[in-house]
């Protein structure tokens, strides 16, 4: 028997308030790098959308697109459960240095974000000059850090593309901790080494 209880409570995560009921103008939805309100003309008069902190869409942050950078393949928990034992592909955690202690997907790798460029080396790129690598022989790398608000591993993946790594290489669990823990699935405390 199916009990759906528990995902009812994280069916909430966009609440829907009617503008002529004196919706909160502070309560816009944050996406890319900018607040807008979004207004949806329904049968019933103009109704705007907010984003509301429950349970499970407690993080704060911009909505993020699920495709960073042009090239790079969103990517579904399906996925990223067949990319965890895949001998050719890294399931990269882009969160801050911290964060993966306490949770994070079994079998990943941690690199932060803001240390990618930098350790490039590790995804058996070759450095050819100060921020420019060829990474012909790497493996794929599947990407993610809190959740479809966290900008982590956008900024991460984006990094990685602008020093040479092709896109074509890299998958982007948009969902990542807060819809893999959502869904039940299990996690681990701390991350395999980056050495392969």
């Amino acid at each position: 028997m199916i009990h759906f209880s528990r995902f009812l409570l994280c069916i909430p995560l966009v609440a829907i308030t009617s503008t002529a009921s004196g919706a909160d103008e502070s309560a816009l939805l944050r996406i890319i790098g900018q607040d807008r309100q979004f207004i949806v003309q329904t049968a019933s008069g103009p109704f705007t959308v907010t984003r509301s902190m429950t349970a499970c869409a407690r993080n704060k942050g911009f909505l993020q697109p699920l495709v960073p950078v042009p090239g790079v393949t969103p990517v579904t928990e399906i996925e990223v459960l067949h990319a965890l034992n895949d001998p050719h592909t890294m399931v990269i955690d882009m969160r801050d240095e911290e964060d993966p202690l306490e949770a994070t997907l079994p079998n990943s790798y941690h690199i932060p974000f803001n240390e990618l460029e930098d350790r490039m080396g590790e995804l058996a790129c070759v450095r050819l000059a100060p921020n420019r690598w060829d990474c012909a022989k790497s493996p794929n790398v599947v990407a993610f850090c809190n959740g479809p608000v966290c900008p982590q591993s956008p900024v991460g993946i984006a990094s990685m593309v602008r020093a040479g790594f092709p896109a074509s290489k890299i998958a982007y669990y948009r969902g990542g901790m807060m819809d893999w823990e959502a869904l039940g699935l299990s996690t681990v405390k701390g991350n395999r080494p980056t050495t392969r």
